[in-house]
């Protein structure tokens, strides 16, 4: 039986591709879905991939997952990280493994970001690597979950 991991993406994530390309790149929400659901494939991984501005939908995206018996949630809280104890209690409440990833480096910006109410509940944060963050969140996860990468045959 495959396992299911959710994918959870906050307020503004909508807009990657156009908004501030210098900073998120010009990678958009759909490539950043379909790397989510590449990378999870290699660890036999389904993939619910979300994204809402709403903290409230976040959150019962959080109660949800736990009650589908999902394995873990990868979240981009985006600007949800430096305000949300709501979302921190969701993953309290939850308990389940949640990996943090921001596709900036959030301590290389401005101060108010340096601050996340999220990571104090994540069993990982990773934040710097472009898109490619939600891939190392996975992995992550992943090894976690004790989820193993599938062997392929060399020809």
């Amino acid at each position: 039986m495959t396992k299911t991991i959710y994918v959870l993406n906050g307020p503004n994530l909508n807009s990657l591709g156009t908004r501030e390309p210098e900073k998120y790149g010009h990678s958009t929400l759909a490539d950043v879905e379909k790397l989510c659901r590449e990378t999870a494939k290699r660890f036999d991984l389904a993939v619910e991939f979300r994204q809402s501005n709403r903290e409230g939908e976040l959150i019962d995206w959080f109660h949800e997952a736990k009650q589908k018996q999902a394995a873990g949630i990868v979240l981009n809280p985006a600007g949800y990280t430096t305000t949300s104890v709501a979302l921190l209690d969701a993953i309290y409440a939850t308990q389940l493994p949640t990996i943090e990833v921001h596709i900036t480096n959030i301590h290389a910006r401005e101060e108010f970001r340096h601050h996340s109410y999220i990571s104090k509940g994540a069993k990982g944060v990773i934040c710097g690597f472009g898109i490619e963050s939600y891939a190392l969140g996975i992995a992550g996860l992943a090894s976690m979950i004790g989820a193993k990468p599938k062997t392929t045959a060399k020809s």
